[in-house]
């Protein structure tokens, strides 16, 4: 069986990845085949746990290759925090943000105010987690998880799969900072307009 944590992005994944590190019967990668094309690029290995936010625009083709075979992770995170951390890499070239901006909303970021670009990473986590909760909802073998449960979720993901390795070790991943965004967000300012 395989496993897909799927997600915005900057909801924890590298985090949840770092954690299932511990686990001894499967494999696990973040965004480890985002760079190949055509069948590659859902070619993963058996008992494989998966985390890319990619993944999320090309719900069709991982259905025809997995459907209900694999075991699917709803990484969530509130959206507020979600789009903050968003706003910090905003203007990142190559970015899922800015290609959401302006690739699939055709708005050139030099035309953006920063309210618009709040709008903009607002509008992609609630766009992101329609498509998975659309993707999931006839698959039999769903976990939705909470960053802010994630304690708590992770264990029962552990038992559901039947992870072997060690636990604890696992969840002390959870209380380090991986993949964090070092740019200063002026979100705060934007909300309490």
């Amino acid at each position: 069986m395989n496993v897909f944590i799927l997600c915005t992005g900057r909801s924890g994944s590298v985090s949840f990845i770092e954690a299932c590190k511990f686990i001894t019967n499967f494999s696990a990668g973040h965004e480890t085949r985002s760079r190949l094309l055509g069948n590659e690029r859902l070619n993963y290995p058996l008992k494989h746990i998966e985390a890319d936010n990619r993944l999320s625009w090309i719900l069709g083709r991982l259905e025809m290759k997995y459907g209900a075979e694999a075991f699917y992770v709803h990484l969530k995170r509130e959206a507020q925090p979600t789009a903050q951390s968003f706003m910090k890499r905003f203007d990142n070239r190559g970015s899922i943000i800015r290609s959401f901006a302006e690739g699939i909303h055709l708005q050139p970021i030099k035309n953006l105010t920063e309210e618009d670009k709040l709008q903009v990473c607002l509008d992609y986590v609630e766009t992101v987690n329609r498509n998975i909760e659309a993707f999931l909802k006839d698959k039999p073998k769903v976990l939705t998880m909470n960053l802010e449960n994630i304690q708590e979720d992770f264990k029962v993901f552990w038992n559901r799969i039947g992870a072997g390795g060690n636990l604890e070790k696992a969840l002390e991943e959870f209380q380090m900072k991986h993949n964090k965004s070092e740019k200063k967000s002026i979100f705060k300012k934007l909300l309490s307009k």
